[in-house]
């Protein structure tokens, strides 16, 4: 559980209502992010984006502990997002999320039928279904929409992903910017923030103008004060080049 409040950081759950132009979909990119716990770092998350062989789209997200806390714990996740660009809007597919080496093993598949407006939900052994909602989207394909949403200059208030068999919706509020150093060098950001409706518990992201508004550091802010960060290290794409 202690591991999977890390990797939350950059689960922004996030959703638009507006149609975008295909040119707004985000450039293709590899990047990596450490993982912090106050100013102990504790693992490492790796994601690509990219188009499949059968012109639908990837995003690809894997983390692992590393350090000292790798002793201890074993905790790879892997989550991959497949979906589409019809109709000017985000289409998840298929949404799959493995955890293993934590306390329990969990096993997770979304499908979204469009033509029947079905969604279904496995979590190991347990299968059901709900309906779909129009421009829901899965826990990683939030990430590009928000990317997508900012470049064309537009933060929508609610955002809605399928989520645990539920279908949840979060709040975000634009901060304004501001300029923070990274691994990487200076960027200048657009700083958000985000609640969830009866939770204490608050997110701050800073999206970098020059690299498409793809987060740069992401801050949670825990119920029992601690203090989450996840921070670029390496990136390939927009223009960068750099491990």
């Amino acid at each position: 559980m202690l591991f999977k409040k890390y990797l939350f950081l950059l689960y922004l759950l996030l959703y638009t209502t507006f149609c975008v132009a295909e040119n707004e979909i985000p450039d293709f990119f590899e990047v990596d992010y450490d993982l912090y716990s106050n100013k102990t770092k504790i693992g490492l998350m790796s994601r690509q984006f990219y188009q499949a062989d059968d012109g639908n789209y990837v995003f690809h997200s894997e983390s692992k502990t590393t350090g000292f806390i790798s002793f201890f714990r074993k905790d790879h996740i892997l989550e991959v997002s497949n979906w589409a660009f019809i109709n000017s809007s985000f289409k998840p597919l298929n949404y799959k999320y493995q955890h293993t080496g934590g306390k329990k093993d969990r096993d997770v598949e979304i499908q979204f039928n469009w033509d029947y407006e079905k969604i279904i939900n496995r979590v190991n052994e347990s299968t059901w279904h709900m309906e779909t909602e129009t421009g829901i989207l899965d826990k990683l394909l939030y990430q590009l929409t928000i990317m997508s949403d900012l470049k064309s200059g537009i933060v929508p208030e609610k955002y809605i992903i399928a989520d645990g068999g539920k279908i949840k919706q979060y709040f975000f509020t634009r901060i304004g910017d501001e300029t923070i150093k990274t691994p990487l060098g200076e960027f200048k950001t657009v700083k958000l923030s985000r609640q969830k409706l009866n939770n204490k518990r608050k997110t701050f992201l800073w999206c970098a103008y020059d690299l498409n508004f793809l987060p740069v550091k992401v801050i949670n802010e825990e119920k029992d004060n601690r203090i989450t960060t996840a921070t670029i290290k390496s990136l390939k794409g927009f223009g960068f080049n750099k491990k």
